[in-house]
């Protein structure tokens, strides 16, 4: 009896612990639905949210069920990423633990609509609500480059550290003029007669100046990203006086790797057998990225340029689970550089009468 209570708990603590991880690899990533880091500022949530939302709105993707879905994706990030509390528990307990504080009675969002029209003070049209439409605030130039990658990272996945060379707003001595804007004044000239002209009206801010700095970013790579994927930086590109940053974003492009030449989720290589292997059949195997081993097995004659598909030993399928492409190998024939006479003459024996 206590065999069986043991078991039954081992096979119950199993079961949770499978259902803790599966939580763990479906759970959303509200920095990366952003394209922030951890360390974002609340500004820079916000100003990150307007631009999603204004792209993914469905007003503007009509009958776009991708973009739909972004939206309220964007929705469910600003909103826990927004409200101090929530972002504290996101934090430090996941997309699971700000689940359970609702369901314990906290605060709740009213939807991404809703969400949609606090933020930006109306509906979609009309200047959002007829409101004035504000200004547009200046933004630094955004740029994308190549991120090469090894195989066997884009295989497993990793945390990249990437360092660069950029420039950097750095405090300067003195005042200077900022947020400058004009206004249209008007002024008497005389009985009946008046002058309308533009007035450049300034505020007086603290001197600023630009200087080049190092800097690194923490890029996640995950397993199976497909070549030209984005991943999108945030506020990381280049910085403008009195403006935001533009953004960085960074397209996956897969190294040259001296086994593998990867197309798509599969993987090719070539493999070299003698000819001994090729004419008796062979069994041998060659350890992947991930250090299992695949089994290479043939009973037949191998003849050179042969090509056999090992399935589910390819790539990892992006944001798939457990789902792999296939193996492509072509197999090469290695010849011995030379024979004796003795020798030609027992190959002559040995293969007479066989073509």
């Amino acid at each position: 009896m206590g065999v069986v209570t043991i078991r039954s708990r081992w096979v119950l603590s199993l079961v949770v612990l499978l259902a803790l991880a599966l939580q763990v690899l479906g759970a959303a990533d509200y920095y990366k639905t952003l394209g922030l880091t951890r360390g974002a500022a609340e500004d820079q949530i916000k100003r990150s949210y307007r631009k999603l939302a204004l792209k993914y709105h469905p007003d503007k993707n009509q009958g776009n069920k991708e973009a739909s879905d972004k939206f309220a994706e964007i929705g469910a990030a600003y909103e826990v990423l927004s409200d101090k509390e929530k972002r504290q528990i996101y934090d430090r307990h996941g997309e699971e633990g700000v689940k359970q504080h609702a369901a314990q009675g906290g605060r709740g969002g009213g939807g991404q609509q809703d969400m949609f029209s606090q933020f930006f003070g109306g509906g979609f049209g009309g200047g959002f609500g007829g409101q004035e439409a504000e200004a547009e605030t200046p933004k630094g130039n955004s740029f994308t480059v190549d991120l090469e990658v090894s195989m066997r990272d884009l295989y497993l996945g990793r945390v990249l550290k990437v360092g660069r060379d950029k420039d950097v707003i750095k405090p300067a001595k003195g005042k200077r003029k900022c947020n400058c804007k004009q206004r249209m004044v008007t002024r008497q000239l005389g009985p009946g007669m008046f002058q309308q002209y533009a007035k450049e009206e300034c505020e007086e801010c603290d001197n600023v100046k630009m200087v080049r700095d190092f800097d690194t970013l923490n890029v996640e790579v995950e397993p199976g990203m497909p070549d030209g994927h984005e991943l999108l930086f945030f506020e990381e590109g280049e910085p403008i006086i009195d403006g935001e940053p533009g953004d960085l974003r960074m397209k996956i492009k897969t190294a040259s790797d001296d086994t593998f030449r990867r197309d798509g989720n599969d993987l090719y290589m070539n493999y070299a057998i003698d000819l001994v292997d090729a004419l008796t059949g062979f069994s041998k195997e060659f350890v992947h990225f991930d250090g299992h081993k695949v089994k290479l097995q043939r009973s037949g004659i191998t003849i050179p340029g042969q090509v056999e598909t090992v399935l589910k030993e390819g790539m990892p399928v992006y944001n798939a689970h457990k789902l792999f492409g296939n193996l492509v190998i072509t197999y090469q024939v290695t010849f011995p550089k030379a024979l004796t006479e003795f020798q030609k003459t027992q190959v002559k024996n040995l293969f007479e009468g066989t073509f």
